[in-house]
């Protein structure tokens, strides 16, 4: 399973398709290795795996270009994927005996790292821990995929910044994952960090963030251009002439509080928002009908009017069942029949992976 992962074989573009690709169908990711392990060893298809000759078998020569395959070359022969797989066709594709060991945890080292220039690399170290309390170095297996291209990673887990930036690698192996935060940041020698005092707990967070990063806050803007963002942040709207001098002229030392407490209740912030969150969810007409869009239009726009908890209004999309028309987050669902896309779009929105 780890060798599939690794080489990429059982990726939504590869063979982990909801429909497979060729003569293999993976699970995406591997999320189900029981199903996996009768579509290799015990497979039909002509050739996928020779037991009496392991190296004239299929799932050895495709993915080395040893005959064409359309996923390109995925390792070489040779390789430490190439011999794992080679010697358990050999051995007759066992299945992994019923009380070995499950995968409990997984952990990284860093977690999370600030790399300061001139250094532009580091190595992850990826441990899997099992059910047994065994653990096992596993970062030449584990899968590594960076949030963004300012940086590559090598198969060792060996990550090089190409440009300063922040980044997150999501590290996987077999059914877990894990998240590495890093941050790859010029010098500058000369740094002083030069903050006001927090007024709040996001500021808190911010100005931490800042200085890890050798970074000084955005000096504070005039008033013009705050109304001017906090307008167009909040509700979408630029303000008009009397309300931006209104705003200017006002001598109240919290009246940048106040006029953000004023927009959150205008109901062009429900709009809004109602607009953004039915882009993110896919309400649209053709994947609903005109009712269907227009009822799980009203029920987003209400949640966020009477200001519904974040978790809450999660859940119940989630778990949303029963008539569209009767239970507009069931809408979710409808917009989303694809198995393989309702489940990367669930990720997307509600885990950030």
């Amino acid at each position: 399973m780890a060798v599939f992962s690794k080489a990429g074989c059982n990726n939504g573009g590869c063979h982990g398709n909801a429909n497979g690709r060729g003569f293999l169908k993976l699970s995406l990711r591997g999320e189900s290795p029981l199903l996996d392990f009768p579509a290799v060893a015990e497979s039909t298809a002509s050739r996928l795996v020779i037991r009496e000759d392991a190296e004239k078998s299929l799932l050895l020569r495709r993915p080395t270009l040893q005959m064409q395959h359309e996923g390109g070359k995925r390792f070489d022969v040779g390789s430490l994927e190439y011999e794992t797989l080679r010697k358990w066709i050999q051995q007759g594709t066992p299945n992994d005996p019923k009380n070995a060991p499950s995968l409990v945890e997984l952990l990284t080292e860093p977690q999370e790292r600030v790399v300061v220039g001139p250094e532009n690399a580091i190595t992850l170290r990826v441990t899997a821990r099992f059910s047994d309390g065994s653990e096992r170095d596993v970062s030449r297996w584990a899968v590594y995929e960076p949030s963004d291209l300012i940086v590559d990673v090598g198969q060792d887990g060996r990550v090089t910044a190409t440009t300063f930036g922040e980044t997150t690698i999501n590290v996987r192996y077999l059914n877990l994952q894990k998240a590495v935060r890093l941050a790859f940041v010029p010098e500058r020698p000369h740094f002083q960090w030069a903050a006001r005092s927090p007024a709040n707990a996001i500021d808190e967070a911010v100005f931490a963030k800042l200085r890890s990063l050798r970074m000084n806050p955005s000096d504070r803007c005039d008033d013009a251009t705050f109304i001017r963002r906090a307008s167009l942040d909040l509700i979408g709207l630029l303000p008009t002439r009397e309300e931006a001098r209104a705003f200017i002229g006002n001598s109240e030392p919290n009246k940048r509080a106040l006029l953000i407490d004023t927009l959150l209740m205008r109901p062009e912030f429900a709009d809004f928002w109602a607009l953004k969150w039915s882009d993110l969810l896919r309400n649209e007409e053709k994947a609903l009908d005109k009712k269907g869009v227009r009822v799980f239009h009203a029920w987003i726009r209400e949640s966020i009017a009477t200001n519904k908890p974040m978790d809450q209004f999660a859940r119940e999309l989630v778990t949303g069942i029963g008539s569209s028309y009767e239970n507009p987050p069931s809408n979710y669902y409808r917009a989303l029949r694809n198995p393989t896309l309702r489940a990367e779009a669930t990720a997307q929105l509600f885990l950030g992976t």
